[in-house]
This record gives structure tokens, C-alpha cells and sequence, in this order.
């Protein structure tokens, strides 16, 4: 049986729970500077009760000090604002560097406001856990939010994916959460990094190359675009790079019927979702800035959740590039702030004009839809 204890417990405040969900951050010598400036300014404005970091989130050097040193740096964050931090990884988190998944958890772990799990040898990967969210007057589990380990890659350098023994325990865990609210079912938000195959069968597929329309990862001389008989959100910006391998993951969570949507990373460019067998599949955006062509749109997504009614939950995407008025910017006398934030506003007109010209060429050439309401 698993132990639903958690001395760090998440809990609804004021009958609401907001996430912050973070990914692909990447920070290096690079780009960590201006990158967390804006996650310190997300969370301040934000003010989410948990935030959950899903892959590729620091290069890991082969100096594991360095390694340390800027994890230390990004939970200095959370650690300063209080708020709980639920972690896994990527497919690059552990490709490089000195310091194993293993590691990089407990060190991450060091910190106050990590919730995070090393499930140890009982699963495959390091970070598959739940972060149960505990009823406003604490006393029964009213949301639950899984966080998985999609893995790195296959045998043949294919993305990976989460493995059999991760959906069978899954399906365990769901029927002991739903035994323990009095055969209720515990209502959930699914989080990892590698976006499931399943996908494709939610989009709809051409064999020829159309505006916006994106090649399969694997079959040749697919593409694929929105199916407007779906229900989608935002827009679809790169092809999904979901795993090779498909090992039932969705499907049993479209058997529990616990999950409302499954958030993951990894696509940088991409905020998009799509409403398929009564799950939300949903990609969100890169959380860093490098001055890239992309920079100033990555970004965060916030999901929130009303104690009230928790079989639904709201999104929306946050934007770099919509973060900061010019008259904040002034008023900066912080000067990294100051440069940081001139810098995805200045950017981010540009990008916005190119990515509004593009969605209405797309609409008035072809008559689809192209970009969906979050």
C-alpha cells in the first residue's frame, strides 16, 4: 500500500489551488542569469502553491559542483518565496555530467521546498511520485497531482517514454487513492517531459506537407495538423516529440478516469492541447531566455483548480514577452531586472507582429484554424 503521508503537504488555500508548471529551463553559463530573473518574477506575480519542474531543467557539467551550484540557484527561488517544488527529468537532464538522475534528485531534495520523490529501485527512472493536495481544513486528500519519469531514450537513441512497470504502477496507485476517498475517484493533473504518442491519433493526418502541419517523429511521409472537430487549445508550433514506444500510459488513465489533462515539455516552441478520449494532452512552453529567435514567447503556464468542483481545472499560458509594461521597465532599478525585461518586451513585439501575420496568412490561405483559445 502506498503511504499517502506527506510532511510538506500541498493544500488547497481559500478553496483554490494554483501550479506553476516550469520546463525545459536549461539553464547553463548561457542563459541562467536572465532566465531566472523571469521565473522570480513569474512566481512573485503568480503566486502559485506549488510549482512543478518537468525536465531538462540544468546542464549537468562534469564538475558536479557547478551542477549544484546552479540548482541551488533556482530553488533559492522557491525556497525564498515558500513554495513547494515537485521535480523530475528529461531526456537530457542526466545525458551529460558527473552527477546521475539519482543524484540530482537528492540534491535537489536538500531543499525546503522540494516535495520531490527518488522512488529508489522500485521503479524504472528517478521521479515518478504523487504529490497528494490535501482539502482546505486538511482533512482528507481532495486533488492529487503524478509526476512522472518519461526517460531519456531507447536502445536506439529514440526518446523514451514512461515504461510498463510506471503504468502498472500508476493503475495501482489509482485504485488506492480512489479506496481511500470511499470508492470516489481523487480527481488529477498528470506531469513528466516526453508528451505521449497518443497524441497523433488526437491530430489529423495528411501525407502531404501543408501550412502548419508537422511531420510525424517516427513515420515517414506523415504530417499533421488540428483536427477542428477536437477540442484544442493554442497553437501548434513544432512536430510533438512524443517516445517510439507506446506502453499503455494514456490508455489506462482513459480507464481510471482520474486524470483531466497531462501537461509535459520538451517541445520548446509548442503551447498547444488537444481534448482526446476526455484527457487534455498538453505541451507548454520552454522556461528560459537565451536571446533566440523563440526567447521572448517561452514561458510558464499556470493551472488552477476550485476546491468546489475539482473534475475541472483552468489553464492559461504566461508569456515573457507579456510579463512587463514599459512603465514597469522604468521604474527597474535592479539592472539585470531592468535589461531582462527590456529585453523580451522589445523582442516580443516583433515576435508577436511575425506570429499574428503568420496565423492570419494561415487562415485566409487555407480556411483552417490554426491557433485556439487557451
Amino acid at each position: 500500500m502506498t503511504n499517502f503521508t506527506n510532511e510538506n503537504k500541498v493544500k488547497f488555500k481559500n478553496g483554490r489551488l494554483r501550479i506553476i508548471h516550469i520546463t525545459d529551463t536549461h539553464l547553463s553559463d548561457d542563459n541562467i542569469d536572465m532566465s531566472l530573473v523571469l521565473i522570480e518574477q513569474a512566481c512573485l506575480r503568480e503566486k502559485p502553491d506549488i510549482a512543478v519542474i518537468t525536465g531538462d531543467n540544468v546542464q549537468n557539467y562534469d564538475d558536479s559542483s557547478k551542477t549544484k551550484k546552479y540548482i541551488d540557484r533556482l530553488m533559492s527561488i522557491f525556497d525564498d518565496q515558500k513554495i513547494p517544488v515537485a521535480v523530475t527529468f528529461g531526456n537530457h537532464d542526466s545525458e551529460t555530467g558527473a552527477m546521475s538522475r539519482e543524484e540530482l534528485m537528492a540534491h535537489y531534495n536538500t531543499h525546503p521546498s522540494s516535495v520531490s520523490i527518488d522512488d529508489g529501485e522500485e521503479l524504472s527512472g528517478c521521479g515518478t511520485y504523487i504529490v497528494p493536495v490535501m482539502s482546505s481544513d486538511n482533512s482528507r486528500i481532495a486533488f492529487n497531482l503524478w509526476i512522472f519519469d518519461s526517460g531519456d531514450y531507447d536502445e536506439k537513441g529514440r526518446y523514451g517514454c514512461v515504461l510498463p512497470d510506471q503504468v502498472e504502477w500508476y493503475k495501482r496507485v489509482s485504485d488506492e487513492l480512489t479506496a481511500a476517498n470511499n470508492g470516489q475517484k481523487v480527481y488529477s493533473l498528470a506531469f513528466q517531459h516526453m508528451i505521449v504518442r497518443d497524441v497523433y491519433d488526437a491530430l489529423i493526418k495528411t501525407d502531404k506537407r501543408k501550412l502548419y502541419s508537422f511531420p510525424h517523429m517516427y513515420n515517414k511521409d506523415e504530417y499533421y495538423l488540428f483536427n477542428p472537430e477536437m477540442k484544442n487549445f493554442g497553437t501548434l508550433n513544432e512536430t510533438p516529440c512524443s517516445g517510439y514506444y507506446n506502453y499503455g500510459q494514456f490508455e489506462a488513465m482513459v480507464e481510471k478516469g482520474d486524470v483531466l489533462g497531462i501537461f509535459t515539455g520538451h517541445d520548446h516552441t509548442n503551447a498547444f492541447g488537444v481534448r482526446y478520449k476526455g484527457i487534455d494532452i498538453v505541451n507548454s512552453l520552454s522556461t528560459r531566455f537565451q536571446n533566440d529567435r523563440f526567447s521572448s514567447q517561452y514561458g510558464y503556464r499556470i493551472l488552477d483548480v476550485n476546491e468546489n468542483d475539482t473534475s475541472r481545472y483552468e489553464s492559461r499560458v504566461g508569456r515573457w514577452y507579456n510579463m512587463f509594461t514599459f512603465k514597469e521597465i522604468r521604474s527597474y532599478k535592479d539592472k539585470l531586472l531592468h535589461k531582462t525585461a527590456f529585453a523580451v518586451t522589445v523582442k516580443g513585439l516583433c515576435q508577436r507582429f511575425l506570429t499574428s501575420t503568420g496565423r492570419k496568412f494561415c487562415s485566409l490561405v487555407t480556411g483552417r484554424q490554426n491557433t485556439y483559445p487557451h
